[in-house]
């Protein structure tokens, strides 16, 4: 959900419209004309990312010129250690103010659907709106603690008009039609199907706090839901309650290209592996030849696949990289193993060790289904072949 950079015409535009403005952007009383708005872009098939949509406030006041885009999805490449601590899960992200035409025709341009949402709100509840949000972009106030579900692009629109109103704004939790899904779920109706590799990624690396169920408010964390969430609010007007959202734009309506996911997908390349395996393996069974030297990297490599996940785990601020299951196939200390495959004479403690590689593998896969984390199902095969190599290395 992290907004690409615009084309070099757009970059211009947001750049004049940032120098028209820094005059008294911080001071500026909105007209009668402005109106406040919620703009929900489309998910897009470019880049896995873009799948999930994102979202924006929008200021436009006529009278005033002034048009801007308030965008809590950005960050700063040059802010101090950005690429250690965006590796270690403190991701800080930031508001930037940015030209809403120009923002809106970058997303036209990549062919991603634009809707706004114009609330309807008193003169006084615009400028509190206004007045937070600008006040919010001031630098020494811009910078966030991004979080992927509880706290980032979309989430943050809620909040904005939660703080600035207080209690003349409520919303209602009914406007989830599936409730009670878990993170991991949720996550997948938007990226499974064109984005199965990224699924994979996402599956491998992030552990169970993924499966926890989402109260009906956190779907906001979805650019779609945050739409839907304002769809039923309320704010209070003259000590009543009406609908906060006064008109719905379709502004931009996506073409479908009809996209749909890779041909080759994750589940054919692990069943193709595994069933490759199984034939080099049977074939060096009988043929009498080591695989010694492929063991190696097969174990080095997924030692090396345990080792991150477990770093993830106790090493980083990504909190949904705990207690994650699929260390209960990918082992780091295969890493040590995988040398001692290729040696002439092994230790006798290692066939143990091989054992419980191969059990535990099979039992991993019978109870595929009811292990408290959803693993990916393209695992399996990753899994059983595991076990055939370790079977096969037992037996030479």
């Amino acid at each position: 959900m992290i907004v690409k950079s615009m084309k070099n015409t757009n970059k211009l535009l947001s750049l004049l419209f940032l120098i028209l403005v820094a005059g008294n952007v911080y001071s500026q009383t909105l007209s009668q004309k402005a109106q406040i708005s919620v703009i929900t872009f489309g998910p897009g098939n470019s880049e896995l990312y873009s799948a999930y949509g994102h979202s924006a406030i929008r200021v436009y006041d006529p009278i005033n010129r002034f048009d801007a885009a308030y965008n809590y999805g950005t960050f700063d490449f040059n802010q101090p250690n950005f690429y250690l601590n965006f590796t270690r899960g403190n991701l800080i992200y930031k508001v930037s103010v940015q030209d809403a035409r120009g923002l809106i025709e970058h997303y036209q341009d990549n062919n991603r659907s634009i809707t706004e949402q114009v609330l309807d709100l008193t003169q006084r509840q615009k400028q509190l709106v206004f007045d937070y949000l600008q006040n919010n972009a001031k630098p020494e106030n811009a910078d966030y603690a991004y979080d992927y579900f509880y706290d980032n692009c979309a989430t943050r629109i809620g909040y904005v008009f939660v703080e600035a109103l207080g209690e003349e704004i409520r919303f209602d939790d009914n406007f989830v039609e599936e409730p009670g899904l878990t993170v991991r779920e949720l996550t997948d109706r938007y990226s499974a199907v064109e984005f199965p590799w990224g699924k994979l990624g996402i599956d491998i690396c992030l552990g169970m706090p993924m499966d926890k169920k989402l109260t009906n408010m956190q779907y906001t964390y979805i650019p779609e839901y945050v739409f839907k969430a304002f769809g039923i609010a309320q704010v209070q007007n003259n000590g009543e309650w009406q609908p906060i959202v006064k008109a719905t734009n379709y502004v931009f309506v996506a073409n479908d290209d009809n996209a749909n996911g890779p041909v080759i997908t994750p589940n054919l390349v692990f069943w193709a592996f595994f069933i490759l395996i199984l034939v080099i393996s049977l074939i060096a069974k009988v043929k009498k030849f080591s695989l010694r030297w492929f063991d190696l990297i097969f174990f080095l490599l997924v030692g090396l696949l345990g080792l991150l996940l477990f770093l993830l785990w106790v090493a980083t601020d990504h909190a949904a990289a705990a207690w994650n299951l699929n260390l209960l196939w990918a082992w780091p200390t295969h890493l040590v193993i995988a040398f001692m495959l290729v040696k002439k004479h092994k230790p006798r403690w290692l066939n143990w060790y091989l054992m419980m590689t191969a059990i535990l593998g099979v039992i991993l896969v019978i109870f595929w289904a009811v292990v408290p984390q959803a693993l990916n199902m393209a695992l399996m095969p990753a899994v059983l072949a595991l076990a055939t190599r370790a079977t096969g290395a037992l037996l030479e």
